[in-house]
């Protein structure tokens, strides 16, 4: 199949003959009626009855503990890896698939990424690799892991749920619990994917979530760090918070923290967006419906959710049969006006990470030549 076909394809389906963006927000309802609301307030930073609102919103959609609203996914990837024990000189288990932000939260606790291969079919972190490194270099003393290469504790596993499909994330789990590893998801694009009847994020330590301005919800930026665990969960909200000691007037801070929680102005809009969060889901489903329909039988493949799970389709996604191919295509869409994007270039590509241990990464780099993003607005 060729890219005209995609493009003719995709225009039909968006019915515009201007430029198509790759992922545009939804607005619609009541955006401006909470902005106006939380201007007229005067809480408009970190403080405000939004914030708390949207805590208790998570908490009851992901059917978790505890939910803390934060300036954006990266803060908090960093937050949740320090609550896992992640400190700096260890390292933590990823993947090289995958947006830079994961392994920059590692790095800016200064720690060490070290690189294990994907699954072909969930584009996310791979079980089996992740046996095979350990077996090869874990070392187990007094209940603490160790790299026999590098001779530095391994604090953490941080797998991302790539593009809202899940990983294969309760092997990953038990795999990590005999190795005595703490898991932190990236599950920052995935609000709303489950595995089982379980949600993603939920099944590690803790879960991390983006609202970037190209995520299914937005609060223009904006993230959050969940959990189930009550000590967290609570040293969650005093680390995003500047650490500061509850008293009626006094300004006392019990340790280094960080400015992260989300403003009351971003929170506002993500209120909004969260109210239409199912029927946007339902409609990100009826797109990619649309796509696989259109792909059957094509000898281009549409990457799918695997049994036992439920994809939010945040992107759709084709693998093509060659990086020429791929290359070609990518030129052709955005030449005409149809926003296409190839995955991010691995991490251990990246000047910054070149140096990290990795794995043989066979299917990290086989998707990584042949993945490209497709329009997946809801308009």
């Amino acid at each position: 199949m060729n890219a005209s076909l995609v493009i003719d394809f995709v225009r039909d389906t968006f019915k515009s003959t201007d430029f198509i963006p790759l992922h545009a927000p939804f607005f619609g309802s009541n955006e401006k009626k909470y902005l106006a609301e939380c201007i007229d307030s005067t809480f408009v930073s970190s403080v405000g009855s939004f914030v708390t609102e949207i805590e208790i919103e998570l908490k009851n959609k992901l059917q978790c503990n505890h939910a803390v609203a934060v300036v954006n996914g990266t803060a908090a990837l960093q937050v949740a890896l320090q609550l896992s024990g992640v400190n700096r000189g260890t390292e933590v288990l990823t993947q090289s698939l995958t947006f830079v932000a994961t392994a920059n939260a590692i790095s800016y606790l200064g720690a060490i990424p070290v690189f294990i291969d994907v699954d072909l079919d969930t584009m996310g972190l791979s079980p089996n690799s992740l046996v095979h490194f350990l077996e090869e270099f874990g070392e187990l003393r007094e209940n603490r892991l160790y790299n026999k290469s590098s001779g530095r504790e391994i604090t953490a596993c941080l797998p991302m749920h790539t593009f809202g499909f899940s990983s294969h994330i309760e092997e990953i789990i038990r795999v990590c619990s005999e190795w005595n590893i703490p898991v932190v998801e990236d599950a920052a694009e995935a609000l709303g994917s489950m595995s089982g009847n379980q949600h993603l994020g939920t099944f590690g330590s803790c879960g991390v979530f983006s609202f970037n301005g190209n995520k299914i919800l937005t609060a223009g930026g904006g993230g959050a760090l969940v959990t189930n665990q009550a000590d967290l969960g609570i040293r969650a909200k005093h680390l995003t918070t500047t650490a500061k000691v509850h008293h009626p007037y006094e300004f006392v801070h019990d340790e280094i923290g960080y400015n992260y929680r989300m403003p009351n102005l971003n929170a506002a809009l993500l209120k909004a967006q969260f109210e239409k969060l199912d029927w946007m889901l339902s409609k990100k489903r009826e797109l990619a419906l649309k796509y696989n329909a259109f792909f059957a039988n094509s000898d281009i493949e549409l990457k799918w959710e695997i049994p036992g799970t439920k994809a939010n389709f945040w992107l759709n996604t084709i693998q093509l049969e060659s990086k020429e191919h791929r290359d070609l295509f990518l030129e052709e869409t955005n030449k005409k006006g149809v926003m296409t994007r190839p995955v991010w270039q691995l991490m251990f590509q990246l000047s910054m990470y070149k140096e990290c241990q990795k794995d043989k990464q066979q299917n990290a780099q086989f998707l990584a030549d042949r993945l490209i993003n497709l329009p997946s607005s809801i308009h």
